[in-house]
């Protein structure tokens, strides 16, 4: 039988869970985000604009396409229309696995976990980067090529083992499609929706598997998406449903070396949100390890 109730379980608290508190690290600070903008292709493809338009201005200003209007006093302020999986974001649990009672394939106690509940400091951590090579082969119009377990185990042949608690960041160079105008269709739009472009490089079930299997509880990518374009919903599925939550449309990971950097996303902190925009940065060690003046 369906839980009625399920639903009254996911009613707003105060105080995410978690203990809230990271201790400062050191290094230079870089941002990892990309610029969010109506004329960018910051939404996911399929599913609602991004619109960003003034609410108020410092005095009237007539314009027949758009008139500026001082409803309140002589200041600026905007108002947005946003989807949760806009820019760079995080994927809750909740956004793929439904809650337990609700008959849904799926479904578990990690479709309670919205993203106000996600403790913030499973958003960072100390980062391990994983090149991906632009030639990796399986890309097709509207296809994108797997990044296997063998990606991995090279990675850690370079550099060691990953521990528990890393930040695994998948590099592959996407968000260089990342443009205004019809020359940003091939960041999600071409391969998404019009089929005529590659996909995305993507990780499927097998290399999230053994990363879950060594204690990672956070995975991104600068891709629009940890899921394939084809097929996006099966490494979601595995991933969020054992708990781990996905930082996507990550910007300029070639500015961390693929070991040293310490990792961190703060999300908007929205009750019941399947996912969140936020501030993606990172702090990559100086020479001498001091702090940045």
């Amino acid at each position: 039988m369906t839980d009625q109730a399920a639903p009254m379980r996911t009613a707003a608290r105060a105080e995410p869970a978690g203990r809230q508190q990271i201790d400062a690290p050191r290094g230079r600070l870089v941002d990892l985000t990309l610029l969010v903008a109506e004329e960018l292709p910051c939404w996911w493809s399929t599913h609602m604009p991004y619109q960003h338009k003034t609410f108020n201005w410092f005095a009237d200003r007539a314009d027949p396409a758009a008139p500026l209007l001082s409803r309140t006093g002589p200041y600026q302020t905007r108002w947005m229309l946003i989807d949760e999986h806009t820019g760079t974001h995080v994927d809750a649990p909740a956004h793929f696995v439904p809650p337990p009672g609700s008959g849904l394939p799926h479904e578990g106690e990690q479709g309670t976990v919205t993203v106000d509940r996600v403790p913030l400091e499973q958003l960072a951590g100390p980062a391990a980067v994983i090149d991906v090579p632009e030639d990796l082969p399986g890309a097709g119009p509207g296809v994108s090529p797997t990044i296997e377990p063998g990606l991995l185990h090279e990675h850690e042949r370079d550099h060691g083992p990953i521990e528990a608690g890393t930040v695994v960041l998948f590099r592959t160079g996407w968000d260089r499609r990342y443009h205004p105008g019809a020359e940003g269709d091939g960041y999600c739009f071409d391969a998404l929706v019009a089929r005529t472009g590659p996909g995305w490089p993507a990780p499927e079930v097998p290399i999230m598997t053994e990363l879950l299997g060594r204690g990672v509880r956070c995975v991104g990518t600068d891709a629009p998406s940890m899921g394939s374009s084809h097929d996006g919903g099966p490494v979601h599925v595995a991933g969020l449903s054992r708990g781990a939550v996905f930082v996507e449309a990550l910007h300029h990971l070639e500015r961390l070396p693929s070991r040293g950097a310490y990792f961190l996303f703060a999300p908007l902190n929205i009750a019941r949100g399947t996912g969140a925009p936020g501030r993606a940065m990172a702090w990559v060690p100086t020479d001498d390890g001091s702090r940045p003046a």
